[in-house]
């Protein structure tokens, strides 16, 4: 199957995809920064608003984290040969999954 596959493709839009998340880096780091709470220059329902939307930029920031880990491993099993072969059942993931998801690890049926 992976002579059926173009793995160079593959690892290209791995490699974009890893650039992509790592130049949004600064701006998700700065969104998830501790939330300054001086009453005196914002109201309670300013501080909680920036309460949410800094959970909401960690929770940004540990998803970037996880892709990140994902695309590593990705890159890796095209390194050792074992990209395009599913985690579960070592069949062949079907081209059409790769292209949607680079970083998939298991095919169809297995990941139903």
């Amino acid at each position: 199957m992976t002579d059926e596959i173009d793995i160079e493709h593959f690892r290209v839009r791995l490699i974009e995809e890893r650039r992509a998340i790592e130049a949004t880096a600064g701006a998700r780091e700065d969104a998830a920064a501790t939330v300054q709470l001086d009453q005196s220059s914002v109201g309670r329902l300013s501080r909680m608003d920036a309460l949410q939307q800094q959970a909401m930029a960690k929770s940004v920031n540990e998803r970037a984290a996880a892709r990140l880990r994902l695309i590593a491993a990705a890159l890796r099993r095209c390194d050792d040969g074992s990209y395009g072969y599913c985690k579960i059942c070592d069949e062949p993931i079907n081209p059409q999954r790769l292209e949607l998801t680079p970083a998939i690890t298991r095919c169809i049926n297995c990941a139903e």
